[in-house]
This record gives C-alpha cells, sequence and structure tokens, in this order.
C-alpha cells in the first residue's frame, strides 16, 4: 500500500504540475523553498542539542502551536526546536513568530520517502509533533523505522475527514499506529482515531491549546497605525475575517444595504484567506463603486475616510480585532468548514460566522451552547440573515457587550491543554541522566 501511496502522489505531482508552475509563476507558490520541500536542508551553525520537530501546516497551526512551543522552550531548554511549515503564508508568519528561539525554520518535505530521509538525516530530531490533522505515511513509517518518537497534538479529526479515512481503513490504520501518542481536542476526535486503529493507551484528550493563546499580544502597533490612517474614531467597523469565494461578494452586498439603512457610517475590512486571491478581491472592491484602499499602501494619502479597506498583509488579522465591532469569520459560507474563532473572541471580538464550520465543530457547539457568537444556519437566505443580524448587532452595543464576555469566559474556563499536552509528551523523551 505504501508503493501504490507514492505511486499516486507522484502521478497526482505530474498531474497538478501545470497548476504549480503557473501559480509559482503568477503569485511565487511552492518555488519557494523548492530544494526544502524536497529535502535538502542547508547545515545550519553546528548545534549540538537534541532536536524536537514541530510542524505546521499553515497559519493556523502556526497560531495554535504558538503556546506549545513557548511551553517546550521553557520547559525542556535542553532541547533545540525545528518549525516546518507547508503553505508559504504558514512559512512567512514561522519566521516572523519563531525564528529567534528555533534553531531553525524550513518546509516541510514532500512525502516521498527519499526527500523524507534527507530531512531526517539532517535535522535527526528525538521527537515530531505534527499539529491537528497532519498525517503523512511515509513521513510517519519512516520516523517509526528510525526510533524517532511521533506525536498528533492538538488533534482533530472531523467527521468528514473520518468518513473519508474509512474508505482506506486498511492502509491508514497501519499509518496512525506509526504515532506514538495522539493528544486529541474531544473525545469525539479521539474516538474517530481510535476507530481508525490507533490503540486506546496511545489516545489522550487534553483540549484544544488554542484556548491557551497569549492575549496580551493583540494590542499592537499595527492597531494604532491601522487605526489612525483608516481614520478610525468612533465609526463601526465590519471585518471580514478569513474569506473565500464568493464570500466577499456577499459581505460586500451585506456592507451595501447596512450602509443604506440605519448603518450609514459603517465601515468595511476584507481580509481574505489566501494571498494569491488579493488581485481578485480589489479587483471586486474597485468595481463596487465605493472608496477603498490596500493595507500595503495604507502610508499613502487618501486613505483616511475610504469605506473598504483589503488587508492584504501577513500575520497582521489578529491585531485589528480589537479595532472590529463585528468580525465575520469567512470560510463559513463557502463550504470550506470554517476558520478560527478563539482569536477574535480573545481579542474582544463580537463574532458572525455561517454554518459550514465542521473544522471547529466542538469549539462552535461549546459557544452556541454559551450563547457567545452569533451563527447562521443557512446559506439559502444568508445575505438577508448577515444584513439583519449585523444591524441588530450594531446598533445593540450591550448586546454586543454580553456576548464577548460570555466568549471570554469560556475561554477561561478551558484553559489548560498546553500544559496536560507537555505532561504526556514529557514521557516520550528520554529521561535526563544524573551526573
Amino acid at each position: 500500500m505504501y508503493l501504490v501511496y507514492s505511486l499516486l502522489l507522484g502521478l497526482g505531482f505530474l498531474i497538478m504540475l501545470p497548476k504549480f508552475m503557473l501559480d509559482a509563476w503568477r503569485h511565487g507558490k511552492y518555488i519557494s523553498g523548492l530544494k526544502e520541500r524536497l529535502g535538502f536542508l542547508t547545515q545550519e551553525s553546528v548545534n549540538t542539542q537534541p532536536t524536537i520537530w514541530l510542524h505546521c501546516v499553515s497559519v493556523g497551526e502556526v497560531q495554535a502551536a504558538r503556546p506549545l512551543f513557548a511551553a517546550l522552550r521553557r520547559e525542556l531548554p535542553e532541547y533545540a526546536i525545528a518549525v516546518s511549515t507547508v503553505t508559504v503564508t504558514g512559512q512567512r508568519l514561522a519566521q516572523e513568530v519563531f525564528k529567534e528561539d528555533a534553531v531553525r525554520v524550513f518546509y516541510f518535505p514532500v512525502d516521498w520517502r527519499w526527500s523524507v530521509k534527507r530531512s531526517l538525516n539532517t535535522l535527526n530530531p528525538s521527537l515530531v509533533l505534527l499539529m491537528e490533522t497532519e498525517l503523512w505515511p511515509n513521513f510517519l513509517r519512516e520516523c517509526r523505522h528510525r526510533g524517532i518518537a511521533s506525536a498528533m497534538v492538538n488533534g482533530r479529526l472531523s467527521a468528514k475527514s473520518f468518513s473519508r479515512y474509512q474508505r482506506i481503513r486498511r492502509f491508514i490504520s497501519r499509518v496512525v499506529n506509526c504515532l506514538d501518542l495522539a493528544v486529541m481536542q474531544t473525545d469525539a476526535d479521539a474516538e474517530r482515531i481510535r476507530q481508525l486503529g490507533l490503540p486506546a493507551d496511545r489516545v489522550s484528550v487534553c483540549g484544544n491549546m488554542k484556548f491557551d493563546a497569549d492575549t496580551t499580544t493583540f494590542i499592537s502597533p499595527s492597531t494604532a497605525d491601522f487605526a489612525k490612517h483608516f481614520g478610525i474614531a468612533t465609526a463601526p467597523v465590519l471585518l471580514a475575517a478569513s474569506t473565500h469565494d464568493p464570500e466577499e461578494k456577499i459581505i460586500l452586498e451585506v456592507f451595501r444595504q447596512l450602509r443604506a439603512g440605519k448603518s450609514a457610517d459603517i465601515r468595511l475590512v476584507i481580509a481574505p484567506r489566501h494571498p494569491e486571491r488579493f488581485n481578485a478581491v480589489a479587483a471586486l472592491l474597485q468595481a463596487s463603486g465605493y472608496s477603498w484602499s490596500r493595507r500595503s499602501t495604507l502610508n499613502n494619502n487618501g486613505n483616511v475616510g475610504a469605506d473598504i479597506i483589503l488587508l492584504d498583509s501577513i500575520g497582521e488579522l489578529k491585531s485589528l480585532f480589537p479595532i472590529a465591532s463585528v468580525v465575520f469569520v469567512g470560510g463559513s459560507l463557502a463550504p470550506i468548514g470554517g476558520h478560527n474563532i478563539l482569536e477574535p473572541a480573545a481579542a474582544g471580538a463580537c463574532i458572525v460566522t455561517g454554518p459550514h464550520t465542521w473544522n471547529f465543530e466542538a469549539i462552535i457547539k461549546a459557544f452556541n451552547a454559551q450563547n457567545a457568537i452569533v451563527q447562521i444556519q443557512s446559506t439559502d437566505d444568508a445575505e438577508a440573515r448577515l444584513v439583519e443580524v449585523i444591524g441588530e448587532l450594531l446598533a445593540a452595543p450591550q448586546q454586543r457587550k454580553a456576548l464577548v464576555e460570555r466568549a471570554q469566559k469560556l475561554i477561561a474556563e478551558n484553559r489548560g491543554a498546553t500544559s496536560r499536552t507537555m505532561s504526556l509528551l514529557k514521557s516520550l523523551l528520554p529521561m535526563p541522566i544524573d551526573l
């Protein structure tokens, strides 16, 4: 089965090669860090410490890994930490967040056995940590073959992913059995990975480390800089975060109707999830008839008072949550599965989301149970419902405040996953030798 998987991976690469080349030419995707993706890691300055390899596929996982990274540095100072990502945006953020403290930040190798071997030969980690849902068959198999301990941390396995894995259960059972430990977010996640074949004694539930994110970093110089140049004082701001096609069109129409109603002074900030869509969204704004500006040109004249700002930057989104009156979290009207609501909640934002939130099923369920979020239940009348809901929230500051307070109380009650996870991870590492 591993041979079939590798052949299919190679075939898929060949089929997708024209798209990869086009994306590389247009947006610089995939070509970035190509040598690292093929397993050719540069020999950095000599590192005599044993190493922990922390893998975060993209921006969301990098953000989620921040409390874990801090705990590893604090509680296991004898280990160096190397951080890998798959996406370009994840790499940029990881470079910004971890570069000073990580022994290296690099791209994860393509899951061919030869590229995986090269990366492992260079790093020779004592422990590999895979954030959330990363199951790479050849990589995990090679770790097991070399006796390198591996763990899935902050693990989640949605019903949709579980259904897909069930179709190849015999193979995926061999893959998950390469894990020494799976630290899952919820009981449902734990049950699903057990059903895929991982023994129960290697599965634990510790909660979601995203609840442990440091909220003190939300107010940043970017917050004040943005507010100054956008001319934000007391006007309400609608922030559409991590949007996908066609969510920008929907939000624009919602904005249009709000402006025509009782929220004539509302401003809009749109933050597309993927940088390669910045220009497409810019074209949409250009055709909207509203005054607008890019964040990347925010220091130019003419930005103060712009109706709409396109946030075409990486890693800055969370610094804008404190100035938003309402945050719409994207990927939830488009069938993407939603994005993380904990960051805006921790920052004190009032949150609205759509119905497609299976990637954060347990979190959304908990927030709904505490009336700490507003969720649109259907995409059929999403536009009208968003106009109604956001309009009501803008007109009722006390209602927004109550939602925020309930959300922050829920976050406070669910902290501690990182410390519980650390206790389990320490059991995978060699005991220190007393001299």
